[in-house]
């Protein structure tokens, strides 16, 4: 597979994919469906090795996805994680690359690793993403994107073919993550408020799918609340969005909330819900697991 260069062709920047997981994956097809050149690579490589079918450029190293890139794009789990690939990779970025940091990483990360960018020449964009593993798959995702205009040009075409939306939040690295963790408190406490509505509806000695159809179609129904539902009941617990993701994300909240002094009592319960679904076992499955935090939680004493 030839790789371009922006400079040759601004329409066709060569974009480095660090993370290939569920997200990571998605985004890094649906850049190859629209024509860029893709290298891919990830801690594990055989979570990468299957873009290799798409016709992405598999690497054994992080430093040498970046090599050839005008756009560097990171998708891993959290902070420590960013900054281990960041620091792999560095022997491998020039002055000018395009960072677009894409993880869920928190207020605190985000600033150190801005600072690190700036050390390494590269010019970051603050770009976590809104959506899962469909929206990853199909290119709908909404991305949150902080940083130099000077960088639209170059990466018009990536986020075009990973979402349906941007929303710059302004220029000022952070302001992206910021909004991305807005954004999350709603989701953490929608999923939660799906779970102890079945929860409560079990208990009562309902079929919950009646409180489904109760809704459905009216002012309290949400596509979310009927396909979390059918999902869960279904016995589908494929993650979407993993519960041990949701519960890191809800840690960062929290934090954030704490230092700009907001109360967020319903986060707080929802973290402690996503804990013990984790402590049962159901970490890796779907954050809707959280259901499983309710059931019996009156006769355990909680």
């Amino acid at each position: 597979m030839t790789t371009a260069s922006s400079a040759d062709d601004p329409g066709r920047p060569t974009v480095a994919v660090l993370g290939t997981g569920i997200m990571g994956s998605g985004m890094a097809r649906n850049l190859l469906r629209a024509g860029l050149p893709v290298r891919a690579w990830n801690r594990t490589r055989a979570r990468a090795e299957p873009l290799a079918a798409d016709g992405a450029t598999v690497t054994d190293t992080a430093e040498e996805a970046v090599r050839a890139a005008d756009v560097i794009i990171t998708m891993l789990n959290d902070g420590p994680a960013v900054t281990e690939t960041l620091t792999a990779a560095a022997g491998g970025v020039r002055p000018g690359q395009i960072w677009m940091q894409s993880s869920t990483v928190g207020i605190e990360a985000t600033t150190d690793l801005a600072h690190r960018a700036a050390g390494l020449g590269l010019v970051y964009l603050d770009a976590p993403v809104s959506g899962t593993r469909e929206p990853a798959e199909q290119g709908t995702l909404t991305v949150f994107v902080a940083g130099p205009s000077s960088a639209r040009a170059t990466t018009r075409p990536v986020l075009e073919a990973i979402g349906q939306r941007t929303v710059w939040a302004g220029e000022d690295p952070g302001a992206a993550s910021r909004l991305k963790l807005v954004a999350n408190t709603w989701l953490i406490n929608l999923v939660n408020s799906v779970a102890e509505s079945l929860n409560l509806a079990e208990g009562l000695g309902l079929d919950p799918r009646l409180f489904l159809d109760a809704v459905k179609g009216g002012p309290l129904d949400t596509p979310y609340l009927q396909e979390k539902s059918d999902a869960l009941l279904g016995g589908n617990l494929d993650p979407s969005f993993a519960l041990s993701m949701a519960l890191k994300d809800a840690r960062l909240i929290l934090k954030a909330a704490e230092e700009s002094g907001v109360a967020l009592d319903l986060v707080a319960a929802s973290a402690e819900r996503f804990a013990r679904a984790e402590a049962d076992g159901h970490g890796g499955e779907d954050m809707i697991a959280t259901y499983y935090a309710g059931r019996g939680a009156a006769s355990d004493g909680r």
